[in-house]
């Protein structure tokens, strides 16, 4: 693939946009392209910018200031409104009613389009996060590159992170219930470097990609399907998680139960 070939994918390639045979094509051109490399490297350091927390999730404080100011100044003329109507028991200032009322209904219609639009902008965050995460773990398995340390050990794995990326991730074995430890290694999702933890549960092979987040909040564990894979994803103690496999929903919940240290998950038999 040439240059001229790859950039008007880049965008598309960024974005999870593109079926897996071209996403490969492009990586392979990037691999050996440095100005193909920067073009990327520019539109995921806009794309992380432009999903910063500041900017797609919270409302400024002068929009809000302002939609509380309309919504008070509306129910203060609606009571002025109604008192001036009782007194001079006329209709002539009912335009003022309803004008007011139009105002305050404006304003709760504003509150309801912003909170609909911060609510869409983060399920579209985690719907381009949960194709770069399916992507990945289908070139871990195409590639061959499942591990870069394989060990069953956790005291192996944890420490070979130490010093390629800037956290230290959570590793646990989970043999004994059903899903061993296999390794990690090193993937990017979310416009960062993030860690791969390898599981396995029979023959069914479980990624599990975790990095730091700026939101604190714990949220519970949610199943999707992507492409045939599930995937289940939450946040807890700073981090989030993604794990994807082939392997029955069910048992990915429970595994991920394992992971977030509920107490008592269910580990289906088999």
């Amino acid at each position: 693939m040439t240059c001229e070939e790859a950039c008007p994918l880049i965008h598309g390639y960024a974005d999870g946009e593109l079926d897996l045979a071209r996403s490969v094509e492009v990586e392979r051109h990037l691999a050996g392209c440095a100005a193909c490399t920067a073009t990327l490297r520019e539109i995921r350091v806009m794309r992380s910018a432009l999903r910063s927390g500041a900017l797609t999730f919270d409302a400024p404080m002068a929009l809000r200031a302002r939609i509380h100011d309309a919504i008070r100044d509306a129910r203060r003329t609606q009571r002025a409104s109604r008192r001036a109507a009782a007194i001079r028991f006329t209709s002539a200032l009912r335009p003022p009613l309803y004008w007011a009322t139009g105002i305050a209904a404006a304003a709760v219609f504003i509150i309801i389009v912003l909170v609909g639009g911060l609510r869409r902008s983060a399920s579209s965050a985690d719907d381009i996060v949960g194709s770069e995460i399916v992507a990945s773990h289908v070139r871990s398995l195409m590639a061959n590159h499942l591990a870069d340390v394989v060990s069953t050990n956790q005291h192996t794995v944890k420490p070979w992170f130490d010093g390629k990326i800037d956290f230290a991730p959570t590793v646990e074995d989970f043999a004994a219930r059903g899903f061993p430890l296999a390794g990690g290694r090193l993937d990017y999702a979310d416009g960062r470097p993030v860690a791969a933890l390898v599981y396995h549960r029979r023959e069914h092979i479980i990624n599990l990609f975790t990095w730091p987040i700026t939101d604190d909040r714990d949220s519970a564990p949610r199943l999707e399907q992507r492409q045939g894979y599930n995937l289940v994803h939450w946040h807890k103690g700073g981090m989030a998680y993604w794990a994807v496999s082939n392997l029955n929903g069910a048992e990915l919940m429970s595994f991920a139960g394992l992971v977030r240290g509920d107490r008592a998950p269910v580990t289906p038999r088999g």
